[in-house]
């Protein structure tokens, strides 16, 4: 199985910019996606922004503009650029992956990394 593990999370003042990393254990096969979600306490975990097999990118309204998530296959990473951080960011950010099924719901992505946290303030 593919394991997954983020970093790049820590405390950050408005305004200012992050790039979180996972890295996959192996390669994902072919028409794998991948995505980034993110949980505060007490709410549903929500997607952030996604990336096919083929590379093409979504992203939910609120980072629209803000995010980019990037593929670098080389090294079996998904990055993902945060800009002009707000206070409403903050919050675990994970890593996920599995077959792409056109949708980006939790119950989606069976494969989950441990997490890292953001805090904008």
């Amino acid at each position: 199985h593919v394991q997954l593990v983020e970093s790049g999370g820590r405390p950050v003042q408005p305004g200012g910019s992050l790039r979180l990393s996972c890295v996959a254990s192996r390669n994902p096969r072919g028409g794998i996606c991948m995505a980034w979600f993110r949980q505060v306490p007490g709410k549903e975990r929500e997607a952030v922004a996604a990336i096919d097999s083929d590379g093409i990118a979504s992203y939910a309204d609120p980072v629209k503009g803000r995010f980019t998530i990037s593929k670098d296959n080389a090294n079996n990473t998904v990055n993902l650029m945060m800009n002009s951080l707000k206070p409403e960011d903050t919050a675990m950010y994970y890593c996920a992956a599995d077959f792409c099924r056109g949708t980006w719901r939790p119950a989606d992505f069976r494969i989950w990394g441990q997490g890292t946290q953001v805090t904008v303030s």
